[in-house]
């Protein structure tokens, strides 16, 4: 049978773990790059280890960042009493386009998923009850997809937030049942932001 080179084929099983990419984009994605310039495959490079190197995690929410605490946590215009919980970081950028919600985010890192063996402590949930045990936080905002394992995560970290006495809601529905929020476009999340219901 036959295969590409083992360096080409080293590229294309590298390309192949990035999420929703298949082997065929990843030979597109690989084939592109080869017949790239030089110069334009080692600006690629350099940016993906740049990136790399630079950014972690905010100490805060969990965001990525290149500055700690992130530039949403020290934001001098944002609504400190609100914290919006998502899944993952690229989540925030999602609600950030809407132009609808201006208070803090925390980011879990993944969602409840006992068949993938993540269970709560797999989450980064305990920052987030030491925030809201500070006192400041008026409104958790429960911004989980709207599939299995988000509606879980959504309804536990309701259970622990509750003895807080804190007002939690959840974003409307007008998602997609078992779609990921990432997918989703600006007018359909500003919608379900504008829409939430107490939890």
């Amino acid at each position: 049978m036959f295969d590409f080179t083992p360096p080409v084929t080293k590229l294309i099983t590298e390309l192949k773990k990035i999420p929703g990419v298949g082997r065929k984009s990843a030979q597109r994605m690989a084939f592109y790059l080869l017949k790239s310039s030089k110069q334009e495959a080692i600006e690629l490079a350099n940016a993906i280890i740049a990136a790399r190197e630079s950014t972690f995690f905010c100490s805060l929410c969990n965001n990525i960042t290149s500055t700690d605490p992130c530039e949403i946590c020290t934001g001098p215009d944002r609504e400190t009493r609100q914290i919006c919980i998502v899944e993952e970081p690229f989540n925030i950028y999602s609600i950030e386009r809407t132009n609808q919600y201006k208070g803090l985010y925390h980011v879990l890192h993944g969602n409840l998923s006992p068949m993938k063996g993540i269970g709560p402590d797999e989450l980064k949930i305990s920052g987030l009850i030491s925030r809201i045990e500070k006192g400041n936080i008026e409104e958790a905002i429960l911004a989980t997809s709207p599939t299995t394992e988000g509606n879980a995560t959504a309804h536990y970290i309701s259970q622990l937030v509750k003895k807080f006495g804190i007002k939690i809601t959840r974003i409307a529905l007008g998602l997609p049942i078992g779609a990921d929020i990432d997918y989703v476009d600006s007018v359909t999340i500003a919608k379900a932001l504008e829409g939430r219901v107490e939890f």
